[in-house]
């Protein structure tokens, strides 16, 4: 029996989440089964959303059960199959991260071409990170030439792709936000924005009125609170907003009022609307198509915060969290 280790979810927190919250386990593989498959985790992906999924509320995905192991994205080496589908050897993408081996059906894994990109891109820009700023700004609230184009936690897994995402789909100007000097600083000379925001350094609003001084057209939000407020104001006529996500809202203990200036976008005759990524699959196969060309030529830039293993997973899901990482956050097992 081959010995793994794997992270179960201890207690459930209240407000931020600690070291705590966890428990590293360790288990056997069992044998599998027909049609199933064994497989090697080598990377796993740790994402806001999971934050949610740590509360004992229903939700779009269900909560992580206390005492079991969490799970997410990962990608990994086939090393035992009984599936004609899924050979030993094979690299597929999964939903059984947060362990180092992992057995599921094969039709619950995915192949994928480790020739075209690096096994952990596809947790990345080839995986839901990049589909999801490709869904937002091609779906959601899609760019159109000219436009002004703000993006909210700009340094960001997403954020980092968006911005240059929504310049190759005709944006005249791309301003993103984030904490921190120097992540200011990575947006404009790394990340192709034209200009950053550090919300750290005082008034969003007011960084904004100088940024974008006629407003902007289209809003992509992983923030939500003081950062929608000052994007509904900043919005123009017809202006898009594409809710992604609101980290700032996770670690609430008690319900987060809405913007106060919501129904300001009547008047601009506005778009916001949310979104969750598993209505945008059928895009992934358009999407790589055109990201793997971009990845390979030099265009698209993306970063990887990584995070050296399994035992190391929720800190690396804590410092994500508290916007410890630049591009996507991952951790290599």
């Amino acid at each position: 029996m081959t010995a793994s280790r794997e992270i179960r979810l201890a207690s459930r927190p209240v407000g931020e989440p600690t070291p705590q919250h966890f428990e590293l386990v360790e288990t056997t593989v069992p044998e599998p089964e027909e049609g199933q498959i064994v497989v090697r985790n080598t990377w796993m992906s740790v994402d806001p959303y999971m934050r949610e999924r740590m509360d004992d509320v229903e939700s779009y995905l269900p909560p992580f059960q206390l005492g079991a192991p969490m799970d997410g994205s990962a990608v990994g080496e086939v090393v035992a199959s009984r599936s004609a589908a899924v050979p030993v050897g094979a690299t597929v993408v999964h939903f059984l991260g947060w362990r180092e081996y992992a057995v599921m059906d094969a039709a619950a894994a995915t192949v994928v071409d480790t020739a075209l990109a690096p096994a952990e891109a596809y947790l990345g820009a080839l995986g839901t990170t990049g589909l999801t700023a490709y869904a937002a700004l091609t779906e959601v609230a899609p760019v159109r030439q000219g436009d002004v184009v703000l993006v909210s936690a700009a340094a960001g897994a997403v954020g980092s792709i968006a911005g240059q995402l929504a310049r190759k789909l005709g944006a005249a100007r791309v301003i993103g936000s984030a904490g921190g000097p120097l992540k200011a600083k990575k947006l404009v000379e790394e990340f192709g924005y034209d200009a950053a925001i550090d919300y750290r350094a005082g008034s969003l609003a007011a960084q904004l009125a100088e940024a974008a001084p006629d407003g902007v057209d289209v809003y992509v939000d992983h923030v939500g609170g003081d950062h929608l407020v000052a994007a509904i104001d900043a919005l123009r006529h017809g202006g898009r907003i594409a809710l992604v996500g609101a980290i700032s809202t996770y670690n609430a203990t008690s319900p987060v009022p809405g913007p106060s200036n919501l129904f300001s976008l009547a008047a601009k005759d506005a778009n916001l609307r949310g979104m969750l990524i598993n209505s945008y699959f059928h895009l992934f196969p358009e999407w790589i198509g055109k990201a793997a060309g971009w990845l390979a030529d030099g265009s698209l830039h993306t970063e990887l915060t990584v995070a050296e293993g399994i035992a190391q997973a929720p800190s690396a899901f804590l410092d994500m969290m508290r916007g410890g990482n630049v591009g996507k956050m991952l951790v290599r097992l």
